[in-house]
């Protein structure tokens, strides 16, 4: 499902057009970032029930793909 515009209804989207929004909305967050403009713009939350791989592989999309240092999990609690 996605939005046409901001305020408008969900309606049902291929599969091509939903990944290529996601692209877009990671690629707008990635730009925003190394552009310093949006520091926050991208954060990732793991979860502990994941493997060790998992959450190894999420931080580095984070932190090499996406370059933020936003990750977090529920490990630490």
């Amino acid at each position: 499902m996605v939005r046409d515009t901001k305020d408008a209804p969900l309606r049902p989207a291929t599969w091509d057009e939903a990944l290529d929004r996601a692209a877009a909305g990671l690629g707008a967050a990635r730009q925003a970032i190394a552009a310093g403009s949006q520091p926050n713009a991208f954060g990732m939350f793991s979860c502990s029930k994941a493997t060790n791989e998992v959450n190894y592989l999420a931080q580095k999309f984070a932190r090499v793909v996406m370059g933020s240092n936003n990750i977090d999990s529920c490990n630490r609690t």
